[in-house]
């Protein structure tokens, strides 16, 4: 399903729905950040995707970063929320969502990064210094460098 993201565009299309959903910032020993190449929108982004009923969200954020990625990961603390109303996300099949995430932070445990096929075209670790290089939404870019901002004391609120 093909996916358009829209921040404060005065042409985006009206939210009609909100679904919750994760993010997970997953650094390795060398300091590089997990992203995934998306297939739906063609970013690069931060693992993630929805809450399903019946698991926590910390159950989600495990579920979602091994389906995507491989890699079996542990939730070691939130990162941020991101709930801007202005940032809708349009799919090919009429759904309008209004952004609702929960960006975590998470300890690498096992595995190795490869791709899903369905969702990802590629996953690999990437230095905090080759982000700019890469194709990545500005809600997105938004998560990753509350991530990486080592000073930071508490939980981004937004």
């Amino acid at each position: 399903m093909a996916r358009v993201d829209y921040f404060d565009a005065p042409n985006a299309p009206a939210a009609n729905s909100v679904v919750p959903s994760v993010t997970a910032a997953v650094r390795n020993a060398a300091g590089e950040i997990l992203l995934i190449h998306k297939t739906d929108n063609d970013l690069w982004a931060l693992p993630g995707g929805g809450h399903d009923a019946g698991e926590s969200i910390t159950d989600t954020v495990v579920r979602e970063v091994r389906e995507e990625t491989g890699l079996t990961v542990e939730v070691t603390g939130l990162v941020g929320t991101y709930t801007d109303p202005r940032h809708v996300m349009a799919y090919d099949d009429g759904e309008v969502r209004q952004q609702f995430s929960l960006c975590f932070a998470a300890r690498w445990v096992d595995g190795q990064p490869r791709q899903d096929g369905s969702e990802t075209k590629a996953a690999r670790w990437v230095s905090p210094a080759d982000l700019d290089k890469l194709n990545i939404h500005s809600s997105m870019r938004l998560r990753i460098d509350h991530a990486l901002d080592g000073s930071r004391t508490r939980p981004y609120l937004g």
